[in-house]
């Protein structure tokens, strides 16, 4: 396969690979519960569930101010790497950092959490915006692809290790779990910089190094650009479909978890899907940028929003009673994991290639800066009409099912758009 890949490809793809880490052990597996249960040691639960949630507000509100500004000097350079790096490095400082906090210094906790998050997204921004350089037009949906199915191999591995490390402490000559965590901490920033050296040291297809346009001064460069989209038919619709079904996709990452604990699956179930999203992601991402080459983007994401909606009418009839396959036994809610892992990936890279057709290839960190933005406003409208449902008709189910709607409506605009060309 790599011989039909552009110039530099696996080494940005790997990058996937080891900033992946991140979101699985970091941000989903460990620091919500560690956050709760050891840094804020004596302090009330509700207190300490406002500074989580505060935590990750104020990184995601800096991030979205932050994108489109540095986008745009990211653009003016060339030096879309250096920018990259410094993100990354801010990342991985604080990521190690959470290793040294003591038991009860919640604030120091957030504080660097609150950078390292910011880290991760904003280095996301650049990182994205290097698909444009590298690939030219060329092999998108395939590279793309490429890039979120070695994210959900490389956060698979080690959050599988840290697992084991966590549950099985003496294993790895540590004391307790709480300092298996720690090394946890250790090794998602060791891992983040290692397999980001490829993309860091090696050549990158097209890249151009020269200066592209001076960058527009503060708040200028946002308000220029949101004009600019909205005088794009093309790109303004391609954005609210994004927002619709991306906002239905992040809902049902993040009250997945909530949603099975309150159907009485067991923790031990939970975990195993999480696990098993991430490795049956991998090669479903892959699929899905090859599909994605042969009968285009948007027909791909049009595919997978289908699959989402058949997701959640499948959520809303769940049941806890285990099923029986070729003699093995398996929960309903491992099912619904598979089913999401098969098109997770896949709705993400094809909207993300799909994206890189519309951008003018010498703003592409601009234009980033802007998608990213709309990423950090999804899991809004999902997660409030999720919860006015519930609220109303006190049925879990019913919530789940009406995020259908999400779906229903980001479909709808997205077929109204042309099939862009073949990569």
């Amino acid at each position: 396969m790599s011989g039909h890949l552009p110039r530099g490809a696996w080494g940005w793809a790997l990058y996937d690979f080891a900033n992946s880490a991140f979101p699985t052990t970091v941000m989903a597996g460990f620091f919500p519960i560690f956050f709760k249960e050891y840094w804020s040691a004596g302090v009330a639960a509700s207190t300490a569930t406002f500074w989580l949630g505060a935590s990750v507000s104020v990184a995601s509100l800096v991030v979205a101010l932050a994108a489109p500004l540095l986008g745009a000097r990211a653009d003016a350079t060339g030096r879309h790497k250096a920018f990259l790096l410094a993100a990354m490095l801010v990342g991985i400082t604080a990521t190690l950092a959470l290793a040294l906090i003591g038991r009860g210094a919640w604030p120091s906790a957030a504080f660097a959490y609150v950078l390292a998050l910011a880290g991760f997204l904003l280095a996301n921004v650049f990182y994205d915006s290097l698909l444009v350089p590298l690939c030219g037009g060329e092999k998108l949906d395939l590279v793309s692809g490429l890039g979120y199915g070695l994210g959900y191999l490389g956060g698979g591995l080690l959050f599988l290790q840290n697992v084991l490390m966590v549950q099985h402490p003496s294993w790895f000559g540590l004391a307790d779990e709480a300092a298996a965590v720690k090394v946890s901490f250790l090794l998602v920033g060791g891992w983040w910089l290692l397999f980001s050296l490829p993309l860091l040291l090696g050549p990158l297809g097209r890249e151009a190094g020269e200066r592209f346009r001076p960058a527009l001064p503060g708040w200028s460069t946002l308000r220029a650009l949101c004009r600019e989209v909205l005088h794009q038919r093309q790109l303004r619709l391609f954005l609210l479909a994004y927002w619709l079904y991306i906002d239905g996709v992040d809902t049902i990452i993040t009250m997945a978890v909530d949603f099975g604990k309150n159907l009485g699956f067991s923790t031990g179930d939970l975990i195993g899907a999480l696990l098993l999203v991430q490795f049956t992601g991998f090669p479903f991402a892959l699929l899905f940028g090859w599909l994605g080459g042969r009968v285009g983007p948007r027909t791909g994401i049009l595919l997978a929003v289908a699959v989402y909606l058949l997701v959640t009418v499948f959520a809303a009839n769940l049941e806890t009673a285990p099923l029986q396959f070729l003699g093995f036994e398996f929960s309903q809610f491992h099912l619904l994991a598979l089913l999401l892992a098969m098109v997770q990936g896949g709705i993400q890279s094809l909207s993300r290639s799909y994206f890189a057709r519309l951008v003018p290839p010498h703003r592409a960190a601009e234009y980033f800066g802007l998608y990213n933005l709309l990423g950090k406003f999804a899991a809004i409208l999902g997660p409030l009409l999720l919860g006015i449902v519930v609220g109303l008709s006190g049925n879990p189910r019913a919530g789940i099912l009406s995020v259908a709607l999400l779906f229903l409506a980001g479909g709808a605009v997205l077929v109204t758009l042309p099939e862009e060309s073949r990569a």
